[in-house]
């Protein structure tokens, strides 16, 4: 799932692909270099964001999702807003990315489930209930996985209530959301309490904080965004290897090569040539 930010402030890249032009290069370049789909978001999610206007959004998001899809693409739109995912839908999005897992706006798994479309709930803590004095982690009771687990199920759950097709939903663990390195590393070292729901899932470390964070000089200062992707490209090799559905990255060919090593050596090798 190659990323396509049309956003002023997203950490890694925002304001680099603001303008339809630019975001339509990127997208092309994207899938050219092997992204199976793109996913596109209009609204930065990152720590400290400010919400975009509604109107912001959809005008960002929709021109970029109608010309994809008259080229063919596979486009995932990464929003929070039912009114956005049913126009972006309605443009030919085949896939909804809900970073809120469907609490932001009590309207979108509606949506979802009257066009019949996969949906990505990723694992969502509102700001209020971040544990105060935690540098915006939340209080996962000791035990990170079962929590995120147990969240994810409720929200599959209440997917499947309102009409979501089960085969429809994919999972995401939400890497880096109210969480510290601590609890990234452990969702992903035990990917498979989330894959043994029964449901696909996602992961979407690229160029994150923790991933910085591991890779720090001797100073102490982490990694700069811009070259953590090779870092990605292990996670993506391990998340593989794992039984992941799909990793969500900046950069493409180091992950898509990734997952290229890891299906031969599960294979035990294929023929060159």
């Amino acid at each position: 799932m190659g990323i396509v930010n049309v956003t002023e402030d997203s950490f890694s890249d925002g304001g680099r692909h603001l303008a339809p032009e630019a975001a339509l290069a990127h997208a092309r370049r994207l899938v050219s270099e092997g992204a199976d789909l793109l996913d596109v978001g209009g609204e930065s999610t990152r720590p400290g964001a400010i919400r975009v206007d509604r109107t912001d959004e959809a005008g960002r998001v929709i021109p970029l999702v109608r010309a994809l899809v008259e080229e063919g693409v596979t486009v995932s739109v990464d929003t929070m807003r039912a009114s956005v995912a049913a126009e972006a839908l309605d443009s030919g999005a085949a896939l909804i990315n809900d970073v809120s897992g469907g609490l932001a706006d009590p309207g979108m798994l509606r949506v979802v489930a009257d066009h019949g479309c996969p949906v990505v709930l990723m694992h969502w803590v509102s700001p209020d209930q971040y544990r105060a004095g935690a540098g915006g982690r939340a209080d996962y009771g000791g035990d990170v996985v079962t929590s995120v687990r147990d969240h994810l199920a409720r929200r599959a759950d209440a997917a499947v209530s309102a009409g979501v097709d089960a085969g429809s939903i994919v999972l995401d663990p939400g890497l880096g959301f109210a969480k510290d390195a601590a609890d990234n590393w452990a969702l992903l070292h035990r990917l498979d309490v989330l894959i043994d729901l029964g449901f696909p899932v996602l992961v979407a470390a690229s160029r994150k904080r923790f991933l910085g964070s591991l890779l720090s000089d001797t100073s102490g200062v982490p990694r700069a965004v811009a070259d953590r992707d090779p870092a990605t490209a292990a996670v993506t090799a391990l998340a593989a290897a794992a039984g992941a559905w799909a990793v969500r990255v900046h950069d493409v060919p180091p992950s898509a090569d990734a997952v290229r090593v890891t299906a031969a050596w599960a294979a035990g090798g294929v023929e060159e040539g």
